[in-house]
């Protein structure tokens, strides 16, 4: 029993001395903690950016005896992100005895994927059957590293899928697609020649010329019905239906106006005016024109005053075409820069008045040589593509002079009447930006309704007077 008794006695001890033991390394533990700081990273410990990027530091969070002491933290090291590698960052902080320290890896490198620029929209309709015609509208390929890698790319094609790959310096790769849908939904285009108004004169000859093309089917000119006809000895107005289908089903139809008409009776006068309008001239000889009750045609330019276009369509003149610029080098330079400059004063006339004018005259006339020193041959062109386009061209069959040698009126007025005859449509040739011409005008008229004649403005149904081309 004695022994038992010191047993205990001495386990008792021992318990009691760890016991002790523990208590005082929580208390000291306690202590350690509560006087040594806390530091925590935000974010990962370890970071990857791109190169050249921004690296955007995240910081750390420190505590001490449960205040927050961040700003006391020292950070070591940089990243410099114009450059690949590895870096470590070091962040510090001391309190009292006690100092804490964590560390961050940054990884700079290429992440980047390069990036692909196809031409044109990644879905293209092609005609059916001809996926393989296609002919690819390029692609660019650029990488935020490596720079301009288009000659890395790699295209392949799946059906009717085509696929561009590139893979950078890095091992980064991108893909893209392109996508090619066979459909055919566009009608097809049919264009008359002439357009879409046409007048003949009794007892000629009608030959209809049109075109029809598909853009999946080409020239369809052959499959195009026509009905409808056009009985050149009979006066009147006819209709002509043009239809055309393609081989996907797209239908396209036209019409087209044929107008038989009379020739002009003998002793009609045509005055006509170009290079206008002008002040001083143009609105003194709009009014002679009132006071007589004539109408005249004024070929315009894209010169002078808007009143005084919008007076002579507001007053039952004919306003035509003549040029916007009369720059005979600009203008007959090309067949694409002639339609440009009469398409600019074609607007402004639509635009002063709505009146869409469809009747023209050459600067210089259809017959004119000098357009040789700038296209040879463009007047051979152009006389048959104004037409083409729906156009009618008048030249003039009796000159006034004004713009060549005559300087004065009386020679304005001689001109003139010595070149009517009764035996045709006089077309008159006059330019309204000439005082002589304005000063000479009422005795015209007043010679011409003397002696017979009667007076009228070009219309669209008016037949052509035309020269012979010479270039």
């Amino acid at each position: 029993m004695k022994k038992v008794g010191k047993f205990v006695k001495k386990n008792k001890l021992w318990f009691i001395l760890g016991c002790s033991f523990l208590l005082l390394l929580v208390i000291g533990l306690g202590v350690i903690i509560y006087f040594s700081p806390t530091l925590k990273l935000n974010g990962k410990r370890t970071v990857t950016v791109n190169i050249h990027s921004t690296y955007k530091e995240e910081g750390v969070k420190a505590t001490y005896q449960d205040k927050d002491v961040s700003k006391d933290v020292v950070i070591k090291g940089k990243v410099n992100t114009d450059v690949e590698g590895t870096y470590e960052l070091k962040y510090s902080i001391k309190k009292g005895l006690f100092e804490r320290e964590v560390k961050r890896t940054v990884n700079v490198k290429d992440i980047e994927k390069p990036v692909i620029t196809l031409n044109g929209e990644k879905e293209v309709k092609v005609c059916p059957g001809k996926a393989s015609e296609y002919k690819d509208q390029g692609y660019t390929a650029v990488d935020n590293v490596d720079g301009d890698i288009t000659d890395k790319v790699t295209v392949t094609t799946e059906g009717n899928k085509i696929i561009y790959e590139v893979t950078d310096e890095e091992g980064n790769k991108v893909t893209e697609e392109r996508n090619l849908v066979e459909s055919d939904t566009d009608s097809p285009t049919i264009t008359l020649n002439g357009g879409e108004n046409y007048t003949v004169l009794l007892n000629t000859s009608f030959t209809d010329s049109y075109t029809a093309k598909d853009s999946c089917d080409g020239d369809l000119k052959s499959k195009v019905k026509v009905t409808g006809s056009v009985d050149t000895k009979k006066v009147g107005t006819y209709t002509l239906t043009y239809e055309v289908t393609d081989s996907s089903g797209n239908t396209a139809t036209a019409k087209r106006t044929v107008k038989v008409v009379e020739p002009a009776k003998g002793g009609v006068i045509y005055l006509t005016f170009d290079d206008g309008p002008k002040q001083g001239t143009t609105n003194v000889i709009l009014d002679i024109l009132k006071e007589e009750g004539v109408k005249a045609t004024f070929f315009v330019t894209n010169s002078g005053p808007d009143d005084l276009i919008k007076r002579e369509f507001n007053e039952g003149h004919t306003v035509a075409l003549h040029t916007a610029s009369h720059d005979y080098k600009t203008v007959y330079s090309s067949v694409d820069a002639y339609f440009k400059d009469l398409q600019s004063v074609h607007d402004r006339v639509y635009r002063l008045t709505g009146y869409d004018s469809k009747i023209i005259r050459f600067p210089g006339g259809s017959s004119n040589t000098i357009s040789r020193n700038y296209s040879k041959g463009i007047m051979t062109t152009l006389t048959k593509e104004v037409v083409n386009r729906g156009y009618h061209y008048f030249d003039w069959n009796v000159s006034s002079g004004d713009a060549g040698d005559v300087k004065n009126a009386d020679g304005v007025y001689n001109n003139v009447i010595n070149g009517l005859s009764k035996s045709r449509a006089n077309v008159v040739l006059m330019h309204d930006i000439k005082p002589y011409t304005r000063d000479a005008l009422k005795r015209i008229i007043q010679y011409g309704k003397t002696h017979g004649y009667t007076f009228a403005a070009i219309t669209y149904d008016t037949p052509m007077v035309k020269h012979g081309v010479n270039n």
